[in-house]
């Protein structure tokens, strides 16, 4: 069966005006004004004057076998089933490991990838964790990013934080040039997205990456970045020297020292920073510890990929274009990780797609041209969801 979009905005993300997207096999066939239905051939139409069509959202940081246990084995934060992800406009995901890469395998988490792409979404993956020496497939970070076809780098790499492995300048080095080389032989991003703590030395280890070895500032791609206001200062030096920098849509509370990812993005737009190198992720499935003086959690929440799309509804309502604000959250994540056709609306693209209404609330969403949420409810479903 083929859908015919009618008299939707499209923002692709660039503002197209009201279109008609007609999507056949899983790929956008056309996009115009009035366009017909072909003869002969079942074709599913819905009218969405009034609303908006968005490429579907890119989840670039989830736990998709869970984060946690930093608090004991029972604070293992269980899975993300896939409805959690589409019915907050995510299409596409990017899996990894956190601080728990000792029970939980690179195999587990490429296994957890296939089976997203089993239910419809796009999906990727991370070798390694938090630490060093870095747990992988095949026993070679360049191995598993050259011949494991969903590994796109490694990650998260944790560092100025309590739970790393204090992983030496030279150590961070050697494996951020091995997922660069496995890049280049497999023509993937081949990044190094390095985990950031609250520690004093923020990204010291990245600007002297840049100013003392040959790999170029595209091969870093640091998150959490606006866990600290002087760690942000330090991460939008960064981005004007190339690096992408990546913020997290975590709660922040009144008079924390951090910005929330609205905050963050509006704060690089009036600093002119460049469109491109600023992506937005919810770290889904991460556990968000708070820690006391000793190093002890006593509070833990579990990041939401909702936080996505209400970070989204946010920066518009705060007067910021939608066309400005999407970037951030689809095509500017698709060109750091290379993941081809995604976080655009375009002929022959994937039909990944977000409907949005006059609240920029997310309402219907299409993952390769199979309708996952209709009227704000999940059709499609995890086979433990219910």
């Amino acid at each position: 069966m083929l859908d015919l979009l009618r008299n939707v905005t499209v923002f692709a993300p660039e503002a197209l005006g009201e279109q008609d997207v007609l999507v056949a096999s899983g790929r956008v066939l056309a996009l115009g004004t009035q366009l017909a239905a072909p003869s002969g051939l079942a074709t599913r139409v819905r009218d969405f004057r009034g609303k908006r069509l968005v490429p579907g959202l890119i989840e670039g940081h989830a736990h998709v076998t869970g984060g946690g246990g930093e608090a004991g084995f029972a604070t293992r934060v269980p899975p993300v089933p896939p409805s959690r992800f589409t019915t907050a406009g995510v299409t596409s995901v990017v899996g990894l490991l956190g601080t728990d890469d000792c029970v939980r395998s690179t195999a587990e988490l490429v296994a957890a990838t296939y089976a997203l792409r089993e239910h419809g979404l796009g999906a990727w993956c991370y070798t390694g964790g938090y630490h060093v020496p870095p747990t992988t497939l095949t026993g070679s970070v360049r191995r598993d990013v050259a011949l494991v076809e969903p590994i796109v780098g490694i990650g998260e790499v944790a560092i100025s934080d309590r739970r790393s492995s204090q992983p030496t300048f030279d150590e961070l080095l050697r494996i951020a040039s091995d997922a660069y080389v496995g890049g280049l032989m497999s023509n993937k991003a081949g990044v190094t997205h390095l985990h950031l703590g609250d520690g004093a030395r923020g990204l010291e280890f990245v600007r002297r990456a840049l100013d003392e070895s040959e790999l170029p500032a595209s091969s870093w791609y640091p998150t959490h970045v606006n866990r600290r206001k002087a760690l942000f200062d330090e991460a939008c030096a960064l981005a004007a020297r190339g690096v992408t920098i990546d913020v997290t849509a975590f709660p922040v509370a009144d008079g924390e020292d951090a910005w929330s990812a609205a905050d963050a993005l509006l704060r690089y737009f009036e600093r002119g920073g460049a469109p491109e190198r600023i992506t937005i992720s919810s770290d889904s499935g991460g556990c968000l510890p708070e820690f006391d003086a000793s190093g002890r959690i006593v509070e833990m929440g579990v990041g939401s990929p909702s936080a996505l799309a209400s970070t989204l509804a946010e920066l518009v309502a705060r007067g910021l274009p939608l066309e400005r604000a999407l970037p951030a959250f689809t095509s500017n994540v698709a060109r750091v990780l290379r993941l081809e056709g995604r976080g655009r609306i375009d002929s022959g693209l994937p039909a990944d797609f977000a409907v949005l209404d006059e609240s920029n609330r997310v309402t219907d969403v299409m993952c390769a041209g199979r309708w996952h949420v209709i009227d704000g409810e999940p059709v499609v479903r995890g086979p433990f969801e219910g």
